[in-house]
């Protein structure tokens, strides 16, 4: 076989799509069910346009892209947003969190980069402050213990409340105590809230 890009064999684009169409919807006159199709690429020193990672990129509905560096840094699950992407978008979300989520992630790499630049030099303005802090906040609540599921409901509410400055005054390391104490608090109070969001009210 003749060599393609980065010396791989030509076919190889032919061999994971065909690979991946393995994966599909049954039609319910054959039986129905369906089989999910997750690839797991590891990168070369994290090069995401490499011929592999962009192959399968481009023949599937999305990426979760983790990174190591993060994962170190205590950041877990250690997906990195900005290279992350969903096909399927905020079709797949419930309207209350299509609303809050909207700017999450802008604000989240504002952070990655402000962030950066900001170890290059200490004289930082005050707005500057608000979004690094903003950004520290975001990271914990983005955090997620191992088989520790939060409901979409509870998503909707820290989220709304990281976003909107809420958070500012709690110390970065209270972050998650007052996130358990959130969902308690709603929960035994105004259950009726965690019915409002998740029935589409505003």
């Amino acid at each position: 076989r003749p060599p393609g890009r980065e010396a791989y064999p030509g076919d190889v684009f032919y061999l994971h799509s065909r690979l991946l169409e393995r994966a599909a919807k049954l039609s319910d006159e054959l039986g129905g069910g369906s089989m999910t199709a997750l690839p797991i690429i590891e990168t070369q020193a994290g090069d995401v346009s490499a011929y592999i990672p962009t192959n399968v990129i481009s023949i599937t509905d999305g990426q979760i892209y983790l990174q190591p560096e993060l994962f170190y840094s205590g950041v877990r699950p250690a997906v990195d947003p900005g290279i992350s992407v969903s096909r399927v978008g905020g079709s797949a979300q419930i309207k209350a969190m299509k609303k809050v989520a909207g700017t999450l992630k802008l604000a989240y790499s504002q952070y990655r980069e402000l962030a950066a630049f900001s170890q290059f030099g200490s004289d930082l303005d005050e707005d500057t402050k608000k979004r690094l802090a903003q950004g520290e906040r975001i990271v914990e609540i983005l955090k997620q213990g191992e088989h520790q599921p939060i409901k979409v409901e509870n998503q909707v509410m820290i989220i709304y409340a990281v976003i909107n400055n809420h958070l500012e005054d709690i110390p970065i390391d209270n972050i998650a105590r007052f996130e358990s104490e959130l969902y308690a608090f709603v929960d035994n109070n105004y259950p009726e809230i965690s019915r409002k969001i998740l029935g589409g009210e505003d």
